[in-house]
């Protein structure tokens, strides 16, 4: 299948894809705690008649049931060596599926296969070991095997890390050029568990190539409808809703999904109203779910596709929209060499504090993205680059400017950047353009279009308006679009020609009035050589405004530049100018005042004597692992006690981190890095208790993923939390026996017993432990949580709490503990 021809399907009717496969298979005899791949391949006829019935009910994409079959998931049935045999045979029996469903009924349509992907459970670098590179990796070799099995194009499914979607996009796009469609899966906040946002993974996935993208499984058509809505807005490909047959419920011991058929087929219709034009189902979904489904979108026509596309930069969980109507936008610039002899020195030690510090300072004064140079002599760039990026993405959430002249440098930063960056520069210079353009392209970045050539600088506005226009033509023939696009006014200085301003200007009028282009300027360029250069910037940023200015790169501390910006929109009568005004005026004043008051004062009786000012405190918030020794050490001497440092500076710091995280201000990858960063001083302190007790609770906790379920992120995180509060944290690991956590418990003379499950078909599993506590008079409460766990499930089972995460986990944990302690 070719790229145009998915394009001409889903322009032609409403896609019908197919419904669950677990959850079905396990009503056909398929049993928790095996390996799915071995019993369906032990068990084919099983599975064909299901593919059969799905193809009756009307499917158009049939997905392989190979969504499991990657190297690391079989690992944990010791089948990791043959990846091979267990993709090919699973792609034909759905080959075989087909063939016998049109002998069957001499249907002759077209029906494709598409080989489907989901998620290793293996977090990737920082927050886990395993690289980004060695991800793509265990990508490609399941997909290699699923080309050579022959599928039509791929599916990529139930995906809660962004990081982890673009790794498998990009993997698939390096092997082949079948059509890829990646579908997320949201929580009640409508947010994965990583955090992401709906627009931001339809802007990051749609720019990278993907061709449909959406969302499938955690919760029923009905909760789906202010996603789609979202994703709507600024997709300008296909939309995929794929839902579960409503969220499950237990009776008689049996996972029930409460969605009938056919009031599963008018909520989907719901969702195809609202733009979804790619529909299936998935857990609790049957043949005659399918059936009703296909039945009732017969004859609606496939929703329209917008055809501008979006014109914003993100990070992994924040998406920040550039419109050439809306406000002005400022790049920071500070985070570049150039000229700053403490940060070319910092650098060469392999010091990034300095960058954090710029990065956090710049986020706070206003800028809108930071730009990101490492560019000097006695370094490694590229591995400087990455970690620079990795710094400044701990610090804050601001998107990034890629800022190198080495294609190389550009690419690595690229590869690993988990959102939408802005590429700074690609000139009309041979080497530049053949080599960044394509970048790009692959991965989906936004690039600032510098008016240069191998000639040098244009020698007048027509020369500039040519080279524009070749390096866009050069753009969208790669298929890149204007929104893709920011212009560098190209700025020269004014005290070397005195028509540099005007030539700037005209530029910025017509790249916005007839091209439709962003553009950006280099703000400090027009003063250079002059006195007081500011008077100089500001008043050429206000004239550059009122041409038509997106946005310029510059130091967002300076007050009088930030507020020319601000005021000159509040002129314009830019939307929300007013408020943005005023706040940052008051801002100042607020700051002017507080200098006033520090001067008359001694400095040591005004500086704060709180936890929130500790460097330990603010280490465990950012989640500083790389130095947080070294500042608990520097408080060792200081003669704070041990005790000391736990109770008033990392307790209250995770409890802070708990409290963002509920909030959403915080989402797993800071908890993950919080957690583990408190951990990394606690166990480096508590040599020197020397009363465990005193500042250590010794209640013992049981925690494991349930029997069948092989998931264990949620787990890991709510483990590293309680031990990280003093408990006594026994982990068991994921795939455990009802029985073993029962022997451990006794064993262990467990208070607690904290259980895990991300999936419906294995849920039922926690009602099984609960059962046995109960009978076997055991003194454990039972915990419960996970991605299906509700409170009226572990009400339903008579466990003694459920926690949705892992900070709410440690409170659960603390007030059934509280008549212990």
């Amino acid at each position: 299948m070719t790229k145009n021809e998915f394009k001409l399907l889903t322009e032609s009717k409403i896609v019908i894809l197919d419904g669950a496969c677990g959850s079905n298979l396990q009503k056909r005899g398929m049993h928790s705690g095996i390996c799915p791949e071995e019993w369906m391949v032990n068990n084919k006829d099983i599975v064909i008649e299901l593919h059969k019935e799905f193809l009756e009910a009307g499917t158009d994409i049939l997905y392989a049931p190979t969504f499991t079959a990657n190297r690391i998931k079989l690992k944990e049935y010791g089948k990791e060596d043959s990846i091979a045999y267990y993709n090919n045979e699973l792609v034909d029996i759905s080959k075989k599926a087909v063939e016998l469903y049109r002998q069957n009924t001499g249907d002759m349509r077209k029906i494709y296969i598409a080989g489907d992907i989901t998620m290793t459970g293996e977090m990737v670098a920082p927050l886990g070991k395993l690289s980004f590179e060695e991800l793509v990796d265990v990508y490609k070799e399941q997909m290699s095997h699923l080309i050579s099995a022959g599928v039509d194009l791929f599916v990529i499914e139930t995906m809660m890390s962004l990081q982890e979607c673009r790794a498998a996009l990009l993997a698939a796009h390096e092997l082949c050029d079948l059509p890829v469609m990646v579908s997320l899966t949201y929580q009640e906040n409508n947010r994965t568990l990583y955090g992401t946002d709906p627009v931001t993974a339809v802007t990051v996935l749609q720019a990278m190539g993907a061709c449909a993208v959406g969302l499938n499984c955690s919760t029923g058509p009905d909760k789906m409808h202010e996603i789609i809505r979202q994703m709507k807005q600024i997709s300008h490909v296909p939309l995929i809703a794929k839902p579960n047959a409503g969220v499950p419920y237990l009776k008689d011991g049996q996972t029930v999904f409460p969605m009938e058929p056919c009031e599963f087929s008018q909520e989907m219709i719901k969702l195809v109203d609202e733009g979804a034009g790619i529909i299936g189902g998935c857990c609790g979904t049957t043949p005659m779910h399918i059936k009703k489904l296909a039945e009732s979108v017969e004859g609606k026509k496939a929703p329209q596709i917008n055809k501008t596309h979006y014109r914003a930069l993100t990070t992994e969980r924040k998406t920040i929209p550039i419109s050439l109507e809306g406000r002005f936008m400022v790049v920071g610039e500070r985070i570049n060499p150039t000229g700053k002899k403490d940060l070319q020195e910092s650098l060469r030690k392999g010091d990034f504090s300095l960058i954090s510090r710029m990065a956090t300072e710049q986020t706070n004064q206003g800028a809108d993205f930071l730009d990101i140079n490492v560019g000097m002599s006695g370094i490694d760039e590229k591995e400087t680059m990455l970690k620079a990026m990795e710094e400044v993405m701990n610090v804050t959430d601001l998107p990034l400017l890629i800022d190198t002249s080495n294609p190389e440098v550009m690419e690595a930063a690229l590869r690993v950047y988990p959102g939408r960056a802005l590429i700074n520069s690609i000139s009309y210079e041979k080497e530049k353009i053949e080599k960044l353009l394509p970048l790009a392209k692959k991965y989906g970045a936004m690039f600032i279009l510098l008016p240069l050539s191998d000639k040098g600088l244009p020698g007048n506005f027509e020369e500039k308006k040519q080279i524009i226009h070749n390096i866009l033509d050069k753009a969208f023939a790669l298929g890149l679009t204007k929104e893709d696009v920011i212009v560098d006014g190209l700025v020269n200085t004014v005290g070397a020609n005195p028509n540099a301003a005007l030539d700037a200007i005209e530029t910025i009028r017509y790249c916005k009035n007839q091209l439709g282009v962003g553009t950006i300027i280099g703000l400090s360029n027009i003063s250079f050589g002059l006195p007081k250069r500011q008077f100089i910037n500001s008043t050429f940023l206000a004239f550059a405004i009122q041409a038509g200015l997106t946005m310029a790169i510059a130091n967002p501390s300076q007050d009088l530049l930030m507020n020319t910006a601000l005021a000159s929109d509040l002129l314009l009568g830019k939307e929300g100018a007013a408020e943005r005004y005023i706040n940052n005026v008051s801002d100042i004043e607020i700051k002017e005042k507080a200098k006033e008051s520090i001067s008359h004062k001694d400095t040591k009786e005004t500086q704060p004597d709180n936890k929130d000012t500790s460097p330990i405190y603010q280490g465990v918030l950012k989640g500083n692992k790389k130095d947080i020794i070294k500042l608990v050490k520097e408080e060792l001497d200081n003669n704070i006690a041990a005790a000391d440092i736990i109770d008033k500076m990392l307790i209250p710091a995770i409890n802070e981190v708990g409290r963002l995280f509920e909030i959403q201000k915080y989402f797993l990858p800071q908890l993950i890095s919080s957690a583990e960063t408190m951990k990394l001083a606690i166990d480096y302190l508590e040599p020197m208790l020397i009363s465990t007790k005193s500042v250590k609770n010794q209640e013992t906790i049981v925690i494991a993923t349930v029997a069948g379920d092989i998931h264990d992120i949620g787990k890991n995180l709510v483990a590293l939390m309680l031990k990280n509060y003093g408990y006594r944290v026994i982990d068991l690991g994921k795939d455990v026996p009802t029985d073993k956590i029962i022997d451990t418990a006794i064993k262990e003379s467990a208070d607690i017993i904290a259980l895990s499950a991300l999936m419906t078909t294995t849920m039922v599993e926690m009602e099984k432990v609960v059962e046995k506590v109960r009978e076997k008079g055991l003194k454990a409460k039972v915990i419960i949580g996970g991605a299906v766990i509700t409170e009226h499930y572990a009400k339903e089972i008579k466990a003694d709490g459920y926690s949705p995460d892992a900070g709410a986990a440690v409170e659960l944990v603390k007030r059934l503990l509280k008549p212990l302690q």
